[in-house]
């Protein structure tokens, strides 16, 4: 493995320019035009690579080695935030109100440096390396199911992604096998009653209080409905309702989310959310609606690829770099990719308090300690030259 640490070494500072390009030129879901032309334009010059786009601001690039072997995928998203950067850096957002602040700009980077490490050593590989560059990671419905419906996963036998993480510090690799992330649903409960003066509520129909019951309601799902050690959450998050302190509403508006790890667990919690709110409206004289809207599903890390991967990491960097965690509560459009493949994702550590790293995601203050870009490219290289090197070809499908 040392060759890969040489390589990377090679690299290293135009990897931090390319990342602080991206930093720099911020762009929202459907519209990483400078992005993908920035991503395309550096693919177009690395020898053996096919680059096409998918859509207009996402990239594929096909590395085909002319000798047999499996079919591997690599994905990184590319899209920012709506969020105004308070970072003072050189290189901070020339865009106002768009920030990278969840790491996509290090997601890019790393992959568009380890397609060039695979081109530059491509006498070592064997089947066929694609390199995806997806837009619209952070607005549901997610750009990930629009490229496997064009067709980008077809005939991929093993699909692999980061995410850079500010909750592992640097140099730590978090994964686990099985479900790695949780599903998110978006639910909208619109309950109806009948308004009226607050000094007469006998003939009204108060939705205010239904509603309040069918708040504490939806918590017994986690606690009566759910395996105690089957994790889960259920949050309302947003109440509507009520134009003045003495009139009862006639409508209150309840807007939430919930977090699941198992494709049961999650209908079963989609069913008893209806259920809930229908009841306990009818038991009131009130009516309830409710809007269900699917969003992410649960990263599932395919447990015998999953094993390879803690092999890998383990090789490389040290047993003690490798990190397997429980289950993570945010959500990553990375879940369709493993389910049209068998695959694993693993969280990157950049958190690094000394150099301001360690704000949360989604924060204007989000910054990446820069040394975990190498060890994402390390890491990466390294699954390609496993998965897909010349070396012990036998068995590079996990079958």
């Amino acid at each position: 493995m040392s060759m890969i640490r040489d390589d990377v070494e090679t690299v290293r500072e135009a990897l931090v320019a390319s990342r602080r390009w991206l930093h720099q030129h911020a762009e929202l879901s459907h519209q990483e035009y400078e992005t993908a032309d920035y991503l395309e334009t550096n693919l177009r010059t690395y020898p053996g690579i096919e680059v096409t786009r998918p859509t207009r601001t996402s990239i594929l690039g096909i590395l085909r080695t002319g000798r047999p072997g499996p079919v591997i995928a690599l994905r990184a998203d590319i899209d920012a935030l709506p969020i105004h950067e308070e970072n003072d850096l050189p290189y901070r957002s020339c865009h106002e109100g768009v920030m990278h602040a969840c790491g996509h700009d290090g997601h890019a980077a790393i992959l568009l440096y380890t397609a060039r490490l695979a081109a530059m050593r491509r006498e070592l590989l064997c089947g066929e390396i694609r390199f995806i560059f997806q837009h619209a990671e952070e607005l549901p419905p997610g750009g990930g199911q629009e490229l496997i419906q064009l067709g980008v996963m077809d005939g991929v036998q093993e699909v692999y992604g980061i995410h850079l993480s500010s909750g592992f510090p640097t140099g730590c690799f978090a994964t686990r096998p099985g479900p790695l992330t949780s599903s998110v649903d978006k639910f909208h409960i619109t309950v109806r009653g009948k308004g009226g003066h607050s000094s007469m509520p006998e003939r009204c129909i108060d939705p205010v209080v239904t509603a309040a019951e069918i708040i504490t309601a939806l918590q017994t799902i986690v606690s009566r409905s759910i395996n105690p050690i089957e994790p889960a959450a259920i949050s309302v998050c947003q109440v509507r309702a009520g134009t003045a302190y003495n009139i009862i509403p006639e409508t209150v508006s309840l807007i939430g989310s919930t977090r699941t790890y198992t494709k049961e667990v999650r209908a079963m919690v989609e069913e008893r959310v209806k259920s809930i709110a229908s009841h306990i409206a009818q038991a009131n004289g009130a009516s309830a609606e409710v809007e269900y809207e699917h969003g992410y599903g649960s990263i599932y890390n395919h447990p015998a690829i999953e094993a390879k991967v803690e092999q890998i990491i383990s090789s490389e960097f040290g047993r003690e770099a490798l990190m397997v965690v429980d289950p993570l509560m945010p959500s990553d459009d990375f879940s369709v990719f493993t389910d049209a493949a068998p695959g694993c994702s693993v969280q990157v550590g950049m958190a690094n308090p000394g150099k301001g790293s360690d704000a949360p995601h989604h924060n204007a203050r989000f910054m990446m300690d820069e040394d975990a870009l190498a060890l994402g490219v390390m890491y990466m290289t390294a699954v390609v030259r496993d998965r897909a090197g010349m070396q012990g070809k036998k068995g590079n499908n996990c079958e």
